[in-house]
């Protein structure tokens, strides 16, 4: 389940960032951020499976970093 949660944000995030690109226009990057934090969340809970705590604490807390920083664009715009 967390690797096809983990394909399905990634092709959101690819398209979102190809989208941005062709063009020039960044207002859903505030949405891309927030995928990427979602991949971080999925990344870490994979890392506390394989008992690497460390590395999973890290992971969860760039991912409460990068929802910030996503809820923080959005509320700019």
């Amino acid at each position: 389940m967390l690797k096809i949660l983990h394909i399905v944000f990634s092709i959101i995030v690819i398209s979102l960032a190809a989208y941005g690109l062709i063009t020039h226009d960044y207002q859903l990057n505030f949405l891309m951020i927030f995928f990427l934090g979602l991949i971080m969340l999925i990344l870490g809970i994979r890392e506390f499976r394989q008992k690497r705590n460390v590395y999973g604490w890290f992971l969860i807390g760039v991912f409460l970093f990068s929802i910030f920083v996503s809820i923080q664009n959005f509320v700019l715009i």
